[in-house]
């Protein structure tokens, strides 16, 4: 099954490192989402959550990752990262559908 979302190592690691941080209630997982909003129309959202009624769940190690049905469509073959270092900017999207995004980063279009 394709897992609708890529995510790299480097933002799995964080993740795990945020999670044993938070120690999240077993049930919780991470909540990745597309919302509108933003200067470009659609926007990213990552939270913890519990898990919803026709979520897709996806599996990685130790964390359990909930998209929407709505998300799913946008979120495609999206990778999700994290950059540290200098110019390092935390978590970051990259959306190969997106049509266009605003200066900072942070929303999208299709």
């Amino acid at each position: 099954m394709n897992e609708i979302i890529n995510i790299t190592p480097k933002a799995l690691t964080q993740i795990n490192t945020i999670f044993s941080n938070e120690n999240p209630v077993d049930e919780r997982g991470l909540r990745v989402a597309v919302t509108g909003g933003g200067c470009s129309g659609l926007q990213y959202k990552i939270e913890f959550s519990d898990v919803k009624d026709k979520d897709n769940i996806i599996t990685k190690g130790s964390v359990r990752i909930f998209i929407d049905p709505k998300s799913s469509i946008y979120l495609k073959d999206v990778t999700l990262d994290f950059q540290d270092g200098l110019n390092g900017k935390g978590f970051v999207f990259t959306n190969p559908n997106a049509t266009n995004t605003c200066g900072c980063g942070e929303s999208f279009s299709v």
